[in-house]
């Protein structure tokens, strides 16, 4: 579920000519790229799972399974592969003429994690179609039009959860989705309230709770409840690519940069928590942010070479804060709004808007979306005040 959601995009060509990169050559050859996760219980697992598969050709729970593991696996680790050996289990069942609805929500949380939004929601319509109850299809297309900034229809997906989802789940869900209304101080406290009384949620569902929890309580400016809530979640259960993204920003807005190092030394795999561990290093003695902002801007080349732009706010963050490239970084981040409207996707905009010297005329879109939203985040607020006139 942690991992939130973009839709479509614009070409700007201004923004990708200064952004190509020859291939990244280590300075050494005992440069440490990247530490690989060891082969331990996941790889039997899934060698097992393999195999049941193999064994029953026609059968669809070992495969739904597998695909479900591989999921899982790719969130926890932020390891794009395991997302694609997903869609490869699925695809044989994809192509049948009565596709089974938990294949169809499956193949579109796939295509949500590739902020392919508009096909997911046609996957999810095509499942919901043919199983109305099927709560995880709910809680995705919630998840997606959340993002979209269509809170109305995100909130209206979240309603059916309350009798075909766990009562926390359920909670999580609304209270994300009203919290970005103007209504932050209530969806915190009753979010509290759903999490004290799921003594039987599980780790996984308990760990999202409190990362949202954490999320609300730092929009709200309660920095100390946030960081709490933050510690939490990541002793709840494995912490996953989502939430190390989110407490690496907490930590960095901070200013605590070791800790920061500390939290994603090991997680150099997925593009979003390098860049926050390049932007933590390049304010420490003999850290490696050369060579890991070398290597993100190959790796966003090799993304736009791909045709995969989901993380154009990343990348807009990158071309800030690393390579210094104002207007760059503002005209991704504007293509970047187009698809994308969480508070973050606002901040960048904003950020580099600041930096490239633009007008509140010149924002009055995202302006608008956050006036009727209602949006209350102490840190959109100091960087609006910037621009001068009265609020959003």
């Amino acid at each position: 579920m942690f991992n939130r959601w973009i839709l479509g995009w614009m070409v700007l060509t201004v923004v990708l000519q200064p952004c190509w990169a020859d291939a990244f050559v280590p300075a050494h050859p005992g440069q440490v790229i990247e530490t690989l996760p060891a082969r331990g219980s996941h790889w039997l697992e899934l060698r097992g799972l393999r195999q049941q598969v193999a064994a029953q050709p026609q059968a669809l729970p070992p495969v739904l399974q597998l695909a479900r593991r591989y999921i899982e696996l790719g969130r926890a680790e932020a390891d794009p592969r395991y997302f694609g050996y997903a869609e490869a289990a699925l695809q044989p069942w994809l192509a049948r003429q009565a596709a089974d609805p938990e294949v169809l929500m499956l193949q579109a949380t796939l295509l949500q994690n590739r902020h392919e939004f508009a096909p997911a929601l046609a996957l999810l319509e095509r499942a919901l179609a043919l199983r109305p109850r099927l709560a995880q299809a709910w809680l995705t297309r919630a998840a997606i039009l959340e993002v979209q900034g269509d809170y109305a229809a995100a909130g209206r997906s979240c309603l059916p959860l309350a009798k075909t989802a766990a009562p926390l789940v359920s909670a999580v869900c609304i209270d994300s989705v009203i919290s970005l209304t103007g209504q932050g101080d209530a969806a915190y406290r009753q979010l509290q309230q759903a999490l004290a009384n799921a003594n039987e949620a599980s780790a996984t569902d308990r760990q999202w709770a409190f990362t949202t929890l954490a999320e609300i309580a730092e929009r709200n400016g309660d920095l100390a409840a946030a960081e709490r809530h933050y510690r939490q979640a990541l002793a709840s259960a494995e912490a996953n690519g989502y939430l190390l993204a989110a407490y690496a920003d907490f930590l960095l807005d901070r200013q605590r940069y070791a800790e920061v190092v500390e939290l994603l030394a090991d997680h150099t795999r997925a593009d979003p928590l390098l860049l926050r561990l390049a932007l933590a290093e390049r304010h420490l003695p003999q850290a490696d942010a050369a060579a890991h902002t070398d290597a993100l801007q190959a790796r966003f080349a090799a993304l736009r070479m791909r045709g995969d732009n989901r993380h154009q706010a990343d990348e807009a963050r990158f071309l800030l804060y690393l390579r210094n490239q104002a207007s760059a970084a503002f005209a991704l981040a504007q293509a970047n709004w187009q698809i994308q409207r969480e508070p973050r996707d606002a901040r960048i905009l904003l950020e580099a808007a600041l930096a490239a010297g633009k007008s509140r005329t010149e924002l009055r879109p995202v302006l608008d979306f956050l006036a009727r939203a209602g949006l209350q985040d102490s840190r959109l607020q100091l960087l609006i005040a910037q621009f001068g006139g009265e609020g959003v």
